[in-house]
């Protein structure tokens, strides 16, 4: 049985570890090293790689992919550590080692970090421990790339619409139409944007109808010349029930992006691509969907929407905050302070899933959902002159 000296310590450290990265950028850290005993090391070795994966089984076969974006190697050394006359080192216990390192990330393009269902882009630095008569020991560090996006360019900044009509019928008798246009004032956004939509809608069939807008994230992967889609819906906002024989329009109607990545685009085997849907739930039919494409990317469009409304907000809230009015009447209780949090009405949440697409959402007749809630809380103000209770 072969015992093999322990290494006490062995590990990346980044001398950034939260930075992301672009092209272009230096990736700095240390390996670390400590011993347990006594050892000779006859290397350092620094691998860094980044890589774009794709995999899946399909019935016949498993199909896989790969595209390198990165490959850096390097043997490193410690400054003012005496070596053999082969390179090697000697390291002692209670002390600390430090083999330092750097390179530049390429210029070109790079894909985006990402994991999603059947691929992946990972960026990572891997280290190798090498002695004599020893199996070479690893420790391996990922770190996150982004490839820069910038949604300033005249082409994304231009507005983009469309228009959709649709003949419907029920038991193959005709039965009117639905049509509808939508607009949106630019095609490239950021995280935390706000996609302000305008659109007209009409509906003459005989149903109840409902307009919405969703968020639509479509990842497409390549291999061994087969192609394998996987779409989501991030989230969505609603409109008011259409009836037969009438219109609805937005003005302002938004929706904002939400926490995800930077569109890819330049990867040969793998993209991710963003798409405004408008589209129309009609009962007994499929919907009627109008399909805007969005370009999501890692520079800041600039002073969103919500910005300004939230300072208008700030400043007229403000301006009622130095209003000093004597004889006011204190405020009733808050209602979500006095009832427990099992009975709160949850905000309207996004539907990551068109599962709820056919619930309540055009009934025949129209109804008011049912909540059960606690009752309100009584409120019960104190009138300082006459000393008694009014309810």
């Amino acid at each position: 049985m072969v015992v093999f000296k322990k290494i006490k310590c062995f590990e990346v450290v980044f001398t950034d570890p939260e930075k992301v990265y672009c092209g272009g950028d230096k990736v700095t850290g240390r390996v670390l090293v400590e011993v347990c005993e006594v050892t000779r090391v006859t290397a350092i070795k620094l691998l860094a790689c980044g890589v774009a994966k794709v995999l899946w089984s399909s019935a016949s076969q498993n199909c896989k992919q790969e595209m390198e974006y990165l490959r850096y190697e390097d043997t490193l050394h410690m400054e003012d550590q005496p070596t053999d006359s082969d390179g090697s080192v000697i390291l002692r216990p209670g002390n600390h080692y430090e083999y330092k390192f750097g390179f530049e990330l390429p210029q070109g393009p790079l894909g985006t970090t990402f994991k999603g269902k059947y691929g992946s882009v990972k960026y990572w630095v891997k280290a190798f421990l090498e002695r004599p008569s020893h199996p070479a020991q690893e420790a391996r560090k990922k770190f996150e790339v982004v490839d820069f996006v910038d949604v300033n360019t005249p082409d994304l900044l231009s507005p983009i619409s469309g228009k959709k009509h649709k003949k419907m019928t029920c038991l193959f008798i005709p039965d009117g139409h639905i049509s509808m246009s939508a607009s949106i004032n630019r095609k490239g956004f950021c995280e935390g944007d706000d996609i302000c939509i305008s659109a007209d809608f009409e509906n003459t069939c005989s149903r109840i109808v409902v307009p919405k807008a969703a968020i639509l994230a479509k990842h497409t992967y390549l291999a061994n010349g087969l192609t394998k889609v996987f779409t989501q819906k991030l989230c969505s906002v609603r409109g008011n029930h259409i009836i037969s024989g009438m219109t609805d329009s937005w003005r302002g109607k938004s929706i904002r992006v939400p926490k995800i990545k930077p569109s890819i685009l330049g990867c040969n085997i793998l993209r991710v691509e963003y798409s405004l849907l408008v589209y129309v739930s009609v009962p007994g039919a499929k919907k009627v969907i109008l399909d805007l494409p969005l370009v999501i990317g890692s520079s800041s469009s600039g002073l969103s929407s919500r910005s300004s409304s939230m300072a208008s907000q700030t400043s007229s809230e403000m301006s009622w905050v130095e209003l000093n009015i004597p004889g006011t009447p204190e405020a009733p209780p808050c209602y979500l302070d006095i009832v427990s949090e099992d009975h709160r009405l949850e905000s309207p949440t996004a539907r990551l899933i068109d599962e709820f697409d056919n619930i309540c959402d055009s009934p025949i007749f129209m109804y008011a959902p049912e909540f059960k809630f606690m009752p309100p809380p009584t409120y019960t103000e104190v009138d300082t002159n006459k000393n008694h209770c009014v309810n």
